[in-house]
């Protein structure tokens, strides 16, 4: 049984003004199915680069075992090749069997690692990717998000393959896969790290208990806090009202008022100014408890989206369009009409590799397609800086009637 400990482990990147991980100190089974979960933001994937040695940093991160990281990247060249050719460069000792049975687990046909890599679909790239990943044996797997990219069924594929392996730590968004897959949780808060036994809803349930303890404890220090201030205000005024009594006084005139009396009054409201500053400390003490309490409680930010006007209704207008890729005999969808229009809110649902994101790059971008030529486009140019598409590859003989019909 081998393990991964950190012990004191901290890193920031340069020019951040707080450290992503400081102290943190904990052990890990490398037969464990881990999950790593953390807001955005939070340090999981930098976790991550710290256990390839990507990024160092100090204290001590040991592990006895090799490493290897998911999603592999994948070069331009290696794009235009077919994942059989350079399997073998993203995992050594890769065997093409061991693939072939890991993506039949996958529910997914041998083919593909026979095509051109640029033409698979992103769940089918993803797919090729994880079936390299686990061929090999031995090595501890970090698997960063497997899941984007993929369609609800092939999300079923992937949550059944990882339920049957070990000896990983998966990053996921995915409830559903983090509670089929993982046996450990590792929760990245906003100001301690965990280790829990069980899967996502496990490690949800404890937490919302927690979160009910401290916001009952916390409810219990502010209302000690206001009666502190309360305390502490009434003790002020009186030792205020008090040296005042003293200012101005002339043993003469106030003969009923001996020097004694005003060395009364000043040890009294000394007294009285002690018993304010003791106050005033309970209170720091009080709220430096309360803070504790609420220091990994996680407040959520409502999101609010404005939609871009345009002087248009009708934003984009498709009618009869086929996308195909160059060299392919059958195009991925054909006949499709449809307006999109202000306001709309449109859910684009098909299988891996049926189109949709070469439709969205198409649309978005005006990438070179084979399509029938009643198309007509009327978003600005600054809505294709906010989608990202690797489109650049389609190529199509109708870009002369494309940019004269679009706006």
């Amino acid at each position: 049984m081998s393990q991964i400990r950190a012990d004191r482990l901290t890193f920031s990147y340069d020019g951040s003004i707080e450290p992503v991980f400081e102290n943190a100190s904990f052990t890990l089974d490398t037969d464990w199915k881990l999950g790593l979960i953390g807001r955005n933001g939070k340090g999981k994937t930098t976790f991550l680069r710290l256990l390839t040695g990507e990024l160092s940093g100090s204290g001590t991160l040991t592990k006895s075992v090799p490493v290897a990281y998911f999603p592999y990247l994948v070069t331009s060249e290696q794009m235009k090749q077919t994942a059989a050719d350079f399997a073998e460069e993203l995992r050594e000792n890769c065997e093409q069997w061991r693939v072939i049975c890991e993506l039949s687990e996958l529910h997914e046909d041998a083919e593909v690692l026979y095509r051109p890599f640029e033409t698979l679909s992103l769940g089918q790239r993803t797919k090729v990717l994880l079936a390299i990943l686990f061929s090999g044996e031995n090595d501890f797997l970090l698997i960063d998000e497997p899941t984007n990219h993929l369609d609800a069924q092939a999300r079923e594929n992937v949550r059944q393959y990882l339920a049957s392996k070990k000896g990983f730590i998966l990053v996921s968004h995915d409830r559903d896969l983090l509670d089929a897959c993982t046996d450990h949780i590792l929760v990245l808060n906003r100001k301690t790290i965990m280790v829990q036994s069980g899967n996502f809803s496990c490690w949800q349930e404890n937490q919302e208990r927690r979160n009910q303890f401290a916001e009952a404890e916390n409810e219990k220090h502010r209302k000690q806090i206001r009666k502190l201030r309360q305390a502490a205000k009434r003790t002020a005024e009186w030792a205020d009202k008090s040296e005042r009594t003293k200012i101005g006084f002339d043993p003469i005139r106030e003969n009923d008022r001996s020097i004694s009396t005003r060395s009364y009054i000043g040890a009294k409201t000394k007294k009285m100014q002690s018993r304010v500053k003791n106050t005033e400390q309970r209170i720091e003490r009080e709220i430096t408890q309360q803070e504790g309490l609420l220091q990994d409680i996680e407040e959520v930010v409502p999101l609010k989206m404005s939609p871009l006007k345009h002087h248009k209704k009708t934003l984009i207008s498709v009618h009869d369009c086929a996308l195909q890729y160059k060299g392919t005999a059958e195009p991925m969808c054909s006949g499709l009409t449809f307006n999109v229009r202000q306001g709309d809110r449109i859910a684009l649902h098909g299988l891996n590799g049926c189109g949709k994101s070469t439709l969205i790059g198409h649309t978005i971008y005006r990438v070179k397609t084979v399509f029938n030529p009643a198309f007509r486009q009327s978003l600005s140019d600054i809505l294709a800086r906010l989608i990202t598409a690797d489109c650049e590859k389609m190529l199509g003989d109708n870009e002369q009637e494309q940019d004269k019909q679009a706006v």
